[in-house]
C-alpha cells in the first residue's frame, strides 16, 4: 500500500474588522436653529442645525454606511420653537420643527425622555406620527405583564437595525444592531396629571435585566442601551433615576448612550465617580458617552468589531465629544424650518404689557427675586379666581415658585434678563419655560416647614466667621429653591441641610427655617393654608414630598405660564416688587461668594443693594460676587407682605 502525505489544514485569515461609528444626541430641549428666542437674538452655539454639520463631517470621514445617528431623548420640549409654534391653536398647519429637523437629519433612532410627556400623550402621539426613523422605549407600560419581557410597551420595547457595512478590507457585511430605550420611571410623578391611569413604568435595570437576553435571541450582534438616564455615584436602588453605573454592570450590553442630567461623560466632573475611567470613557468597563445638552456637544463613540467563528465582538473604541460653538449651521436645515422661525417669532413678539424696571434672574438665590414674586402672584389669582365659593376659600392662600433659569449647567448665559419696557410672550416664556400646569394643595403648617427645608438645600452650610465660602451649592438646580409666598421665615446657613437631593432624610436635627410667620403670627403644625405650585412640584418633582396624592383640591387644565401671560395682560403695567418673604439669619461678619451670570454687570445698583464686590469672572465665565453675612437690607421696591416676628 502506498503511503500518501496528508495535506495541513489551511490556516484561518486573519479576523474580519469594522469600525462603527455611533454618533449621538440628547437632551436637546428644541434647540434648533441658531437663534435665542428669549433674547430674541442670534446665539453662538448649540442647536440641531450646528450639529447636523458636525454629523456631516463626522459621516464622511467614516463612511455614511459605517454610522448611526441616535438620539437618547427630551427633544421635543424646551424653546418657544418646540413648545409654542406646534401646539393646537397657535395657527401653525406645518410639521413638529424638531421632528422636521430631525427627518432632515437623517436619525437612525431614538428614545424617549421624561419631557416627551410634557404635553401628554396625545400631543406625543402627534408629535411622533411624523418621525421617519424609529424609536424605542422598554419601561413605558401600557399594560404590565408578569415580568418585563410581557409588558405591552408604548413604543417598541427594543429595536434590531439592519445595517451593510464595509469592514476594513472594503468587503461589505450585515451588522443587527439592538437598541434598547429607557427612561426615568419618575416620568408617573411628573407628568401625573397626562399619565395617570394611563401608563405605568418599570424600574430601568430590572427592565434592562428581563429584555437584553430577548434582543440577543432575536440576532443581534451588538447591544446598545439608549438611557435618559444620569450617572449617580450614590449606591444601587429600585427605581432609580440616574441608572447609568447599574446599567453598565449588567452583561449582554455592548456600550450606553446616557443622557437626562444634563451633564457630560467622557468628563473630568466625573473622576471621581466609583467605576468611571475618563481617559477611557468607561463605566465599570463599559463604553459610555453622554453628550451635554441643548446641542452643546455631537457625542462620538467609534466600536471596534471583531468578527470570529461567524460571531462579531467589540475588541475596541475610541470616545470623544465635539463641541458644536464656532461650528457654522447646516444651511439646508436652517431653510427648511425658515417658515417655522418666523411663525415662532410673530408669536413669541406679542405685546402683553410693560414693565417699568428689568426682571432678571441672577441675584434671584441671593435676595427676594421679583420674577419669581410675579409667577407666585399670577398663580395666586389663579387659583383665588378657580376657589372662589368653595369650602377652600376661606383659608389663607400662598403661592409657591423657584427661579428656573440660574447657571448651573445652563452656564453662564443661563439666566433670566428682561430689559424695562414692553413685556412679551418670548419673556413669559423665558420667565417660565415648563409647560407645568397649576395645582391647588390643602397643606399644613407641618408641611409647610418640610416643604422649605427641602428648598434651602441649595445652599452650603456656612462657618460664621469664615471667609471665601461658597454659598450656593453647585449639585442643586435653582429650580428647586422654591419661595412660599404669603409667608416670611429666615434661613439658618449655620444648620446643615436636612435632606438630600433626591429627598432623602439627613439630618433629623437639622432645621434651617427659622422664625416662619403668617400675617405676623408664628405658623403651628396644625395650621391650615391652600398653596398654588405646578404639577411638576405638586406630585413629589425634585427634592419634594408628593403632596398631590392626598391633599390636591384644584388641577387646571392650562400651563402656568399661560396663567402668567394671562396675569400680565389684566395688569398692563407691571411694578416689579418682591416682598420680604425670607432672609439669611444674621451671622458674625461671614463672607460668602456667589457665582452668576456676567450679565448681572448691567444691573450695578443690585450688586451695591447687596453689598456685594465683583471679583470678576471664574474659569467658567460666571462673575464672582463677594457678600458678607447678614446681607445688607433689600431695595426699598422691595415691599413686605407681613409683618416681621420671632418664633
Amino acid at each position: 500500500m502506498t503511503a500518501f502525505p496528508i495535506s495541513p489544514a489551511p490556516e484561518p485569515g486573519p479576523p474580519e474588522t469594522l469600525r462603527l461609528r455611533v454618533l449621538q444626541t440628547t437632551d436637546v430641549h428644541g434647540h434648533i436653529l441658531p437663534f435665542d428666542y428669549h433674547a430674541n437674538t442670534a446665539n453662538h452655539s448649540g442647536g440641531l442645525a450646528r450639529i447636523a454639520s458636525l454629523v456631516t463631517q463626522a459621516r464622511t470621514d467614516a463612511g455614511h454606511e459605517n454610522c448611526l445617528l441616535l438620539d437618547t431623548g427630551d427633544f421635543l420640549q424646551g424653546t418657544p420653537l418646540s413648545d409654542l409654534t406646534p401646539l393646537p391653536g397657535q395657527g401653525w398647519r406645518g410639521r413638529n420643527p424638531v421632528l422636521r429637523a430631525m427627518n432632515l437629519m437623517g436619525y437612525d433612532a431614538a428614545t424617549l425622555g421624561n419631557h416627551e410627556f410634557n404635553f401628554g400623550l396625545d400631543g406625543l402621539h402627534r408629535a411622533l406620527v411624523q418621525a421617519r426613523f424609529p424609536l424605542t422605549c422598554a419601561n413605558a407600560i401600557l399594560h404590565p405583564g408578569e415580568q418585563p419581557d410581557q409588558d405591552q410597551t408604548l413604543l417598541p420595547p427594543y429595536l434590531i437595525l439592519s445595517r451593510r457595512m464595509r469592514d476594513t478590507t472594503g468587503r461589505w457585511h450585515v451588522l443587527r444592531i439592538g437598541l434598547l430605550g429607557l427612561l426615568p420611571p419618575q416620568i408617573m410623578s411628573w407628568d401625573h396629571a397626562h399619565l395617570s391611569g394611563r401608563l405605568s413604568t418599570r424600574d430601568m435595570v430590572e427592565t434592562a435585566r428581563a429584555w437584553l437576553p430577548v434582543v440577543r435571541a432575536a440576532g443581534a450582534d451588538l447591544v446598545i442601551v439608549m438611557a435618559h438616564s444620569g450617572i449617580d455615584p450614590g449606591p444601587d436602588h429600585p427605581m432609580m433615576e440616574n441608572a447609568t453605573r447599574a446599567l453598565a454592570r449588567l452583561p449582554g450590553i455592548d456600550a450606553i448612550l446616557a443622557g437626562h442630567s444634563h451633564k457630560r461623560f467622557p468628563d473630568p466632573e466625573h473622576a471621581a465617580t466609583p467605576g468611571a475611567d475618563i481617559a477611557r470613557a468607561t463605566l465599570h468597563g463599559m463604553p459610555c458617552i453622554k453628550a451635554g445638552f441643548a446641542g452643546s456637544h455631537l457625542g462620538q463613540l467609534d466600536l471596534t468589531l471583531s468578527r470570529t467563528e461567524g460571531k462579531w465582538q467589540v475588541i475596541g473604541h475610541q470616545a470623544r465629544l465635539i463641541p458644536t460653538a464656532g461650528t457654522p449651521p447646516d444651511q439646508r436645515l436652517v431653510r427648511a424650518l425658515s417658515a417655522a422661525h418666523v411663525h415662532t417669532l410673530r408669536v413669541t413678539d406679542r405685546v402683553l404689557g410693560h414693565v417699568t424696571a428689568p426682571l432678571h434672574s441672577y441675584l434671584a438665590q441671593a435676595r427676594n427675586d421679583p420674577g419669581t414674586q410675579l409667577v407666585n402672584d399670577a398663580q395666586r389669582r389663579a387659583l383665588a379666581k378657580a376657589l372662589a365659593g368653595t369650602q377652600y376659600a376661606a383659608l389663607p392662600l400662598l403661592s409657591a415658585s423657584a427661579p428656573f433659569k440660574t447657571g448651573g449647567r445652563g452656564g453662564p448665559g443661563h439666566y433670566t434678563d428682561i430689559p424695562e419696557g414692553p413685556l412679551r410672550l418670548r419673556n413669559i416664556t423665558d420667565l417660565y419655560g415648563f409647560p407645568n400646569t397649576l395645582c391647588g394643595l390643602i397643606v399644613t403648617g407641618e408641611q409647610l416647614h418640610d416643604w422649605l427645608e427641602r428648598a434651602v438645600i441649595c445652599f452650603h452650610r456656612i462657618t460664621p466667621g469664615a471667609a471665601c465660602q461658597m454659598l450656593l451649592d453647585p449639585g442643586v438646580p435653582g429650580h428647586d429653591f422654591d419661595v412660599i409666598d404669603g409667608l416670611s421665615y429666615t434661613i439658618d446657613l449655620t444648620q446643615p441641610a436636612r435632606f438630600d437631593l433626591d429627598g432623602h432624610l439627613l439630618d433629623p436635627s437639622a432645621r434651617r427655617i427659622r422664625s416662619l410667620c403668617h400675617a405676623g403670627h408664628p405658623i403651628a403644625d396644625g395650621d391650615r393654608f391652600v398653596i398654588a405650585t405646578n404639577s411638576y412640584r405638586a406630585w413629589g418633582g425634585g427634592p419634594f414630598a408628593a403632596l398631590a396624592e392626598t391633599a390636591l383640591i384644584h388641577l387646571d387644565s392650562r400651563p402656568v405660564r399661560d396663567l402668567v401671560a394671562d396675569y400680565v395682560t389684566q395688569r398692563g403695567t407691571l411694578v416689579p416688587k418682591a416682598r420680604a418673604t425670607w432672609s439669611f439669619a444674621p451671622m458674625a461678619r461671614t463672607v460668602v461668594m456667589i457665582e452668576t451670570g456676567p450679565g448681572v454687570r448691567a444691573y450695578p445698583s443690585d450688586i451695591t443693594d447687596l453689598g456685594a464686590t465683583d471679583l470678576g469672572d471664574s474659569k467658567m465665565g460666571f462673575a464672582r460676587l463677594r457678600l458678607t453675612l447678614p446681607l445688607m437690607a433689600q431695595p426699598q421696591d422691595f415691599l413686605p407682605d407681613t409683618d416681621s416676628c420671632e418664633s
